[in-house]
């Protein structure tokens, strides 16, 4: 145990701090961690655990998530540039209009957008969830987004009509097709599991389409021994470490460099100096909470 581990450990007592990790941040993070899960696990663990602060290690809507559901709590943000391309890219005024086009139509947001668009939905949704948040709005029609490639495999699997915003992931958007080709002729016996942020050409060739907490039941119920998993890079650490017997290999060459932006001192920095505080304006967190909440209730 480092120096830097034993002075998180002594202040995360006295703080009587939870430090929460997604499962796609780095290995030394997970391993800090008193929770590592999705987006939606997240969500529960902030507002569940017993603890007085949050030290929420993901990007920066992740904290903004926790804040609300945890609005006695204080949620800490170690490094609070680590934001995320594809929340940033549906302003509101980009969610209004689509809105406006369709005014008959509940909104559902991806979790990976901002506050604000939260409050302007009738719920957000995970990968997880989102089949069973878009199936359980009560309209015909719903606007989603801010991914075009999990609005279109939510669409296919629903019998709702989707409008959806024309946003995406960098990372998952720009996988390499060509690495998963080659590592499936590596590995011929090998599961592969996709995010459905990923390219429809890679749901195509995938033996399961999966949000990353549905990839870790998937594993758990398969009688396979080797699995190429088609999602951020973090991810194969987490498996690797839930299921030492098996083997997994991380393929498309996947990675956000927003998520690797935390690090252990940083960590501990913000354990010291109870900085940076995750502060949402009351009136945006009051609209967003409806959102938030019926997200963590469903599936």
């Amino acid at each position: 145990m480092t120096d830097t581990v034993r002075a998180i450990d002594d202040l995360r007592r006295r703080r009587r701090a939870a430090i929460l990790a997604h499962s796609y941040q780095p290995a030394d993070i997970q391993a800090l961690a008193d929770f590592v899960g999705d987006s939606l696990e997240l969500s529960r663990a902030a507002a569940s655990l017993d603890c007085e602060t949050v030290v929420l290690c993901g990007v920066r809507f992740m904290a903004e998530t926790a804040a609300v559901l945890a609005p006695d709590r204080t949620v800490l943000h170690p490094v609070p540039d680590a934001g995320c391309p594809l929340a940033s890219c549906m302003d509101t005024s980009g969610l209004a209009a689509l809105q406006n086009d369709h005014p008959g139509a509940r909104t559902v947001v991806y979790v990976n957008s901002s506050i604000e668009a939260k409050a302007m939905s009738w719920a957000c949704c995970t990968s997880a969830n989102a089949t069973a948040v878009v199936s359980a709005a009560p309209s015909g029609e719903v606007v989603f987004g801010p991914d075009r490639n999990l609005g279109a495999f939510v669409a296919s699997r629903t019998g709702k009509k989707l409008w959806i915003f024309d946003g995406g992931c960098p990372p998952h958007h720009s996988m390499d097709l060509s690495d998963v080709a080659r590592k499936r002729r590596l590995w011929p016996d090998a599961k592969l599991l996709v995010h459905p942020e990923a390219p429809p050409a890679a749901w195509a060739v995938a033996d399961a389409v999966l949000g990353t907490g549905a990839m870790i039941s998937f594993v758990r119920d398969s009688s396979a021994s080797r699995f190429l998993i088609g999602t951020e890079s973090g991810m194969v650490h987490r498996l690797r470490t839930l299921f030492p017997d098996r083997e997994f290999e991380s393929v498309g060459s996947v990675s956000c460099p927003d998520m690797k932006k935390i690090t252990p001192a940083d960590v501990l920095a913000s354990l010291e100096r109870m900085e940076p505080v995750t502060r949402i304006d009351p009136a945006v967190a009051e609209a967003a909470r409806a959102s938030v909440e019926r997200m963590a209730s469903i599936g």
